[in-house]
């Protein structure tokens, strides 16, 4: 009795062990083929870029200083005001020379009106030609005085050199100001200046009337269009670099002096193939991707990748008509057998073949 139930325990004992053996080998084939899916090359137009940092910088902008030492009597700007061309943005004390150049017109009239008198006399032969120049030396003398006078006004009274936008005020009526302190500042905004460095090596990929995009992040979802105006001819010996001009209309003046914007100059486009970006993978400075043979095995095949885009990346070294895992890439060695699943990623491949975009290497 007793060998008995010895058997049937040493039978259980057997059969739970192959069971497990059983199990681990059906799980083992199937770790050896992971769900993988499978895409075909794409045809995709890529374009070169040229990538920059920029700072953008007013159309015209001035600073006017006080250029004498007075009281400010009347400010007629208020803080970021639009401002026209000859408009009055300041008023200094001027009632001295006020009175001087009321003296000036005076002294002008009545120099004016005895040279007449002489001019009369010296043409009757009743004065003499000196005493006439004279009286011509002295009238000139009376109407500098005058624009002398019309001048010393001039500098006190502080009026826009352009149309633009005052900045914030940074003085008040009642103060007295020196010579040279700032007044406002005014900023013409409706178009922008926009200065960035480019590598010597891509020089030769400018030139002046090359439309240029550009990105703030103030306005991340509305690129700037504008064109390259101009290109320093000296390069910067430090740095290798050269300083490049472009010029952005600013409608709403949107773009504010001092931003920074990101650029991108296109210089070159080609249609190349693609594959999705996660089926590259690195190894070193090799990159390679896995194919899917005929017989379901995935297959290592080096290749050298270009542009990006879109979620899509230029490669070289696949052959023609090969299926790239795109998902999935991870769980794959070379030479392993793999099971293809749905091959969404393969529609969606198709999606973007032949649609171009930003590119990068």
């Amino acid at each position: 009795m007793i060998g008995q139930k010895s058997f049937i325990a040493r039978s259980v004992i057997v059969a739970f062990v192959l069971l497990s053996a059983c199990g681990k080998k059906e799980a083992e084939r199937k770790r050896s083929a992971p769900q993988v899916v499978a895409v075909p090359l794409v045809r995709h137009d890529f374009i070169d870029q040229i990538e920059a940092v920029g700072t953008a910088r007013a159309n015209e902008q001035v600073t006017i200083s006080s250029a004498v030492t007075e009281r400010i009597e009347h400010l007629y700007f208020d803080d970021g005001q639009p401002v026209k061309r000859g408009q009055l943005l300041a008023a200094l004390s001027q009632g001295q020379e006020q009175a001087a150049l009321s003296r000036a017109i005076a002294t002008e009239k009545q120099a004016q009106a005895q040279l007449e008198r002489i001019q009369k006399l010296n043409e009757s032969g009743f004065a003499t030609r000196a005493l006439y120049e004279q009286q011509i030396a002295t009238a000139e003398s009376a109407r500098a005085d005058a624009s002398d006078a019309r001048a010393q006004i001039g500098d006190r009274m502080i009026r826009a050199p352009f149309s633009g936008y005052a900045s914030l005020r940074t003085v008040s009526e009642g103060a007295v100001v020196s010579s040279g302190t700032p007044l406002v500042t005014v900023s013409d905004l409706s178009r922008i200046k926009l200065d960035f460095t480019v590598p010597e090596t891509q020089l030769s990929q400018l030139s002046v009337g090359r439309p240029i995009k550009a990105i703030s992040a103030a306005f991340p979802d509305q690129p700037f269009v504008g064109a390259i105006t101009s290109i320093d001819p000296v390069i910067d010996p430090a740095s290798r670099a050269v300083l490049v001009r472009a010029t952005l209309p600013n409608p709403g003046a949107r773009i504010k002096p001092g931003m920074l914007m990101t650029v991108k100059v296109d210089v070159s486009s080609r249609i190349a193939d693609a594959v999705p970006e996660l089926a590259v993978m690195g190894e070193g400075n090799e990159r390679f991707v896995f194919i899917v043979l005929p017989d379901g095995k995935a297959k290592r095949t080096v290749v050298k990748t270009g542009l990006r885009d879109g979620g899509l990346i230029e490669v070289t070294g696949v052959p023609a008509g090969a299926r790239v895992i795109g998902e999935g890439v991870v769980k794959v060695t070379d030479g392993m057998t793999v099971s293809l699943g749905d091959d969404d990623a393969e529609k969606d491949a198709k999606k973007g073949e032949g649609k171009g975009g930003q590119s990068k290497p």
